[in-house]
């Protein structure tokens, strides 16, 4: 069924006690992680969408209860020289995760279809072609054997330009907004264009978008954290291993342990 972004623009209020189903929610999260570590698994959580879409808020709260030892949040700016002098996801190799780990990625390869086909930064040959790249380069990482996520966080216009306001009117948010907003802002038609081309084309079986509402930033974060918890539950194995007896015998030992 064709993505449209004109469905994920109610922006309803969450029904609900937030602070305990984020609490819940970021419990199931730290289980998953924990799941990583011991079977030895590998996920990709990415994150698209449109400048002060809300991405940064969902990443912080996803992460919460995380070790940090275990996890990498990779901000995608615009490439280097260097890494334009290579293939377009040549950059994103490197920074995969190994076993036990999970990636962040706050914007993606898919930066090749989006910004970079709007603003010019690639021919349209290229761009064009990189569809197929793109959904070769995600099945090769998932026979491979990592777990992929990919979301994207909409919000309307009047939710971008009302967060866009907040950031200049709070002094210590200035910095994450800048003159490339309001470029990509002029050209909003055109971004709509070349994100419905890439639900078309990279909406695949092995690796669906989700799409996430986030007009309302506490409903859209809980739907955003749902949605990797239901995903990563179904691809992570979820049992957890029966205590070393010999550790429980030493603990015996030294406090009187018992198995309860």
């Amino acid at each position: 069924m064709t993505i449209d972004l004109a469905d994920y623009e109610k922006g309803a209020k969450f029904a609900g006690d937030y602070e305990a189903t984020l609490a819940a929610l970021q419990e199931r999260l730290a289980k998953i992680q924990v799941a990583h570590i011991i079977h030895d698994q590998r996920s990709v959580i990415l994150l698209e969408g449109w400048d002060a879409a809300g991405k940064g808020g969902i990443i912080k709260r996803m992460t919460a209860d995380w070790d940090p030892r275990y996890y990498q949040v990779h901000p995608i700016a615009a490439p280097s020289e260097v890494e334009r002098d290579h293939h377009f996801l040549w950059r994103f190799w490197t920074r995969l995760p190994a076993g036990r780990n999970i990636a962040i990625f706050d914007r993606s390869w898919y930066g090749r279809v989006l910004v970079e086909r709007v603003e010019g930064f690639c021919s349209r040959k290229e761009w064009k072609r990189a569809y197929d790249e793109i959904n070769a380069f995600e099945k090769q990482q998932i026979d491979a054997g990592a777990n992929l996520v990919k979301l994207f966080v909409h919000i309307t216009q009047e939710t971008q330009d009302e967060q866009l306001s907040q950031r200049l009117d709070t002094p210590w948010k200035r910095w994450k907004t800048g003159t490339d907003d309001y470029r990509n802002r002029a050209r909003r038609a055109d971004y709509l264009d070349a994100m419905h081309a890439m639900f078309a084309r990279t909406d695949t079986k092995h690796a669906p978008w989700h799409v996430i509402d986030n007009n309302h930033r506490k409903a859209g974060r809980i739907a955003a954290l749902t949605a990797v918890a239901e995903r990563l539950e179904k691809l992570v194995p979820m049992d957890f291993p029966e205590a070393d007896p010999a550790v429980v015998k030493l603990a015996q030992e030294a406090f009187g342990y018992r198995v309860s």
